[in-house]
């Protein structure tokens, strides 16, 4: 099981994995109702709250109202939101990704291993994991002296299941827990008053050449923006490739960091999360909350 919290540093992060617990139910019977757009006392009857005490988490969670976080998960809204975004991730990928500049909204840089050392399969190699309180549940940060190499999310009681799905992807490293040593970690990618682009978060991405190059794409997708796969592939330089980008994606090792959670289908629907739809729908929805606050 994860650790206690007890630093009063991640107090407001305790907060919001515990309002997950509710954002998750009341998402349950969104998804399931949202053609009807239910009203608010019956989303909060199914999460176990009253209708008052669910817009003040709403408001707490992700800076919306439960409606307005609605209203952001439809499908029309994916579709304007695609539409939009093409301009604005044209002119992110002939940035490029050279440098320390802000790669997305955590001012993000990166470096990958090299093939030689993902084929190694992590030998000799030391992770140090700690779980921490997020806005989508308990959070797996695994880091290496050179960044941030993992990022994993489960609900209660499927910690351990998420340590063992990403021991799995590098089977020869070592791994020692430190919740203190990964904690600075955790508070820099989950609090966005942490996000300063002069203090840039370091990831290392460990994968195959391949991969790692959609994993690059990923990180040119601004927050409150969507691309689809097959677009994916395109700027990936793999354009009749749309399947195997898709496997590269669900591969990716740091979610929400790596936002492979902005990519849906052409239609706008939805599709497959390895950390499951409920996760990416939440996600997307406060990124709405995040996007409009900076606006």
């Amino acid at each position: 099981m994860a650790p206690a919290i007890r630093l009063p540093e991640f107090a407001p992060l305790a907060t919001a994995a515990a309002d997950y617990d509710v954002v998750r139910r009341a998402i349950a019977h969104i998804r399931g109702n949202w053609r009807s757009q239910p009203e608010i006392e019956a989303i909060a009857h199914s999460a176990g709250v009253t209708a008052t005490e669910l817009h003040h988490l709403f408001r707490r969670w992700c800076g919306l109202t439960p409606k307005a976080f609605l209203q952001a998960l439809t499908l029309n809204s994916a579709r304007e939101l695609l539409r939009s975004s093409a301009s604005v991730l044209d002119t992110a990928y002939e940035v490029g990704l050279s440098g320390p500049g802000r790669l997305h909204d955590l001012f993000v840089t990166h470096e990958a291993m090299s093939p030689g050392e993902w084929k190694a399969g992590g030998e000799g190699l030391t992770m140090t994991y700690g779980f921490h309180p997020s806005p989508f549940g308990m959070a797996l940060v695994m880091t290496t002296p050179r960044g941030l190499a993992g990022l994993a999310l489960a609900d209660s009681g499927k910690e351990r299941a998420a340590l063992r799905d990403m021991k799995s992807r590098w089977p020869k490293a070592k791994y020692v827990e430190d919740f203190a040593a990964t904690a600075p970690t955790a508070r820099r990618i989950f609090d966005p008053g942490l996000w300063r682009k002069e203090q840039p978060l370091r990831v290392v991405l460990i994968g195959t050449d391949f991969e790692v190059r959609v994993w690059e794409k990923l990180l040119t997708i601004p927050m409150g923006r969507l691309t689809t796969y097959s677009d994916l592939a395109a700027k990936a330089g793999k354009p009749n490739a749309a399947r195997a980008v898709g496997a590269a994606v669900g591969k990716n090792p740091i979610c929400f960091v790596v936002p492979c959670h902005r990519v849906i289908g052409k239609s706008g629907e939805l599709t497959g999360y390895h950390w499951g739809l409920t996760r990416k729908r939440a996600m997307l929805g406060w990124e709405a909350g995040q996007a409009g606050a900076a606006a």
